[in-house]
Order: C-alpha cells, then structure tokens, then sequence
C-alpha cells in the first residue's frame, strides 16, 4: 500500500516537473530565500542563539527540493576541468579583495546618496553568526555548525544559484522555450540578467557580486558547462569560508 501511494506521488511530481519546468530550477532557491528571511541579525537580541537552527532548517529544505528537481538537473551534468576551480580561486580573490576594501561604501554610497538610493545598500544584514563566540566551549557544537555552514556554503548554494541563474533565469530571458535553449548561449538582456539579480540577492556587496557574477558568465559563454561555474562558484566559497575562519570575518557570511 505505502509503496504503491509513494509511487503515484513519485509519478505526479515528475509530471509536474515536466509540465512546470521553472518549479525544479527556482523551488530551491524560494526555499533558501523565504526560510533565510527568519534568520535573526542581531547579536543583541533574544533570538540570534537560533540562527543555526534556522539555518540547519533552511539548508535541510533546500537539499529536499534539490533532490526533487534532480531529474531536470542531471541531463546538465557534464565533467569539469581546472578551468572552474581556477576562475574560482581569482574570484575568491576578487570578493574578499573589493569587500576588504570596502569600495561599495567609499564609491558606490556617495553616488547612491545623490539619488536618495542609499538606504538600500546594505538593506540584507548578514548574520554574522560566529559559533567561536556564541557556541564558546561546546566543541561538537562549534565543529557541528561549521560542518553543516561549510556545506551549505561550499555545496548547496553553488548548485542552487548557478542551477537557478544559469540554468534557468537567463536561458528564460533569452527564449519563449528556455529549457531549449543551449548551455552557454546568452544575449544581452540574459547576460545583465545574469549579473543584475545576484547584486541585488548580495545588496551589502555590489561591485563585488557585479564583477564575480560577471566573471562567472565569461566562463559559461567559454566553456558552455554549467557544472564549470557550480565548480568556480564552490572554489569562490570554500576560499572565503576559509578565509572567514582564519581571520574572523564573520561579516562575510
């Protein structure tokens, strides 16, 4: 009886799938968006000791709807090279380097500032949670969390944005037909598309998601690989991650 019902849901999902292709591609990323919008910012309040609870949550859903839209996913799957790894290890350089610098606020708010723009930079405060400080003398605690933020940051996101980016989002502003449009092609609406929406998901780092987004699509139109990019998107993050353990740059994550 439980496999039979667990085969006809089985069977309506993939229908659905087929009939609704956009669902596999932005699911994940609704998921991450909407569950990550209760993750608390401020260390000051009642709720921040939550925060890895909220995230664990969040990651957790969205590998489920990864899982479910893995059948539209796996046609896309192609072997990667060192290209990916090594666009990503100049990326990684380029987001800590612009961050480190704070250029967005020395260039970029002023120039805001004269269109009464400004408000909006920085209107996504990260959490900035920093297990070292909050989960201090809980070693399995500290080393829980940054197994599973590790994971999510180095695995989970690359997937789901360059799934969701790339894979949907400007093949869909290319053509009427988007899930026929071939990996690697752009136009000029899809290639601004592809840079305009991650600046606005990373409003505290614009001219850093400008250029990296930017590097990214360079790479998609040269190797035609979305897994190249999953792969460049993963050495960026696992670099940062680093970076923000070593140097307690918690404000980065």
């Amino acid at each position: 009886m439980e496999s039979r019902l667990a085969s006809s849901v089985l069977r309506i999902w993939q229908e659905t799938l087929l009939n609704h292709r956009w669902l596999a591609f932005v699911l994940p990323m609704f998921l991450y968006m909407l569950i990550g919008s209760f993750e608390p910012t401020d260390p000051d309040s009642g709720n921040y000791r939550f925060y890895p609870w909220i995230y664990g949550f969040k990651l957790f859903a969205t590998v489920a709807a990864l899982r479910l839209a893995w059948p539209l996913y796996k046609p896309m799957v192609r072997p990667i090279g060192l290209q990916g790894v090594s666009i990503g290890v100049l990326g990684a350089a380029i987001w800590i380097g612009v961050c480190h610098l704070e250029l967005e606020r020395t260039y970029l708010v002023p120039l805001l500032q004269q269109f009464g723009l400004d408000r909006y930079f920085g209107a996504q405060t990260r959490s900035a949670f920093n297990p070292f400080i909050q989960l201090a003398g809980s070693t399995v605690g500290i080393t829980l969390y940054l197994v599973v933020r590790g994971t999510g940051l180095a695995l989970v996101v690359p997937i789901m944005e360059e799934y969701f980016l790339r894979g949907f989002l400007m093949r869909y502003m290319a053509t009427e037909k988007w899930w026929k449009y071939p990996i690697g092609m752009v136009t000029k609406s899809s290639a601004v598309a592809g840079t305009i929406v991650p600046m606005l998901m990373h409003p505290g780092e614009l001219i850093a998601a400008a250029l990296w987004f930017s590097l990214i699509t360079v790479l998609y139109i040269r190797t035609k690989n979305l897994w190249e990019c999953i792969a460049a998107h993963s050495t960026t993050n696992l670099l940062l991650g680093i970076y923000v353990v070593i140097f307690g740059a918690w404000h980065l994550v």
